[in-house]
């Protein structure tokens, strides 16, 4: 992994307002990659979902940052991130174990909602970095979303040709051998009204050793955590049980 320091690279006059101390764009494996960091405390990444950005987690943020250092990438492509006209989960994760070693992350708790669950996931195998692990909504395979959801993904993708509709429909493809490898701490959410099959769901929990599953009744996809101070409390309650375990 190619990474430079720190700095607020060369930026367009209009965005050049919004760099600061805790908002900036970090330069990994040759890609600008805008991270915004709020609070005081254990590292804490939140990786979003595919087409969102990092204010997702507004609401979120608000509340862990009381205890936590959280750390909110766009991922590439993403957001404020350089744009990209290839995605692939991988390279995602290889940015997010880059940026661990530049900013020298250790003891670090990484949620990830959807896509960014997968990502998650990804560099969770790779690291030791990552101690905690949760995600919310992630998949396997293509086939690991409901077929409803799928058909509409291809349909989008022959009208726009989007990267990010076309990552969805050919990626990810995680063994549960794969997940074995992984030594953090794992929490895996879902909703019951999940667009993710809940089958899936059990297969991530199932196959990393000793991780806790929940699956949320109620909620859907991503309805206790977009704009939702939801997925705080449930951050909150399952850290809080590592610092006492």
């Amino acid at each position: 992994m190619v990474v430079s320091p720190v700095a607020a690279v060369a930026l367009p006059a209009a965005e050049a307002d919004i760099v600061s101390e805790n908002r900036m764009y970090i330069e990994v494996n040759d890609r600008k990659i805008w991270v915004e960091i709020c609070g005081e405390g254990r590292p804490l990444i939140m990786l979003h979902g595919n087409g969102e950005d990092h204010t997702i987690f507004d609401k979120a943020a608000e509340v862990l940052k009381q205890e936590y250092t959280c750390y909110l990438p766009d991922t590439r492509g993403h957001g404020k991130s350089e744009p990209c006209t290839e995605l692939h989960y991988q390279d995602m994760a290889d940015d997010i174990l880059a940026l661990m070693d530049q900013l020298d992350l250790r003891d670090v708790c990484l949620y990830g909602f959807s896509d960014g669950g997968i990502v998650g996931l990804l560099a969770s195998m790779r690291t030791d970095r990552i101690t905690d692990l949760v995600v919310s909504g992630a998949n396997l395979t293509p086939k690991g979303v409901k077929l409803f959801l799928r058909i509409i993904m291809k349909v989008m993708y022959k009208l726009k040709k989007d990267p990010k509709i076309r990552l969805m429909l050919e990626e990810p493809q995680i063994t549960s051998e794969e997940l074995s490898c992984i030594k953090a701490r794992t929490l895996v959410l879902a909703g019951s009204r999940d667009l993710v099959r809940e089958t899936e769901t059990r297969q991530i929990a199932e196959s990393i050793p000793g991780a806790e599953l929940r699956i949320l009744k109620g909620e859907g996809h991503g309805s206790y955590i977009v704009h939702s101070e939801k997925i705080a409390r449930i951050l909150q309650e399952f850290l809080g049980k590592q610092k006492t375990g």
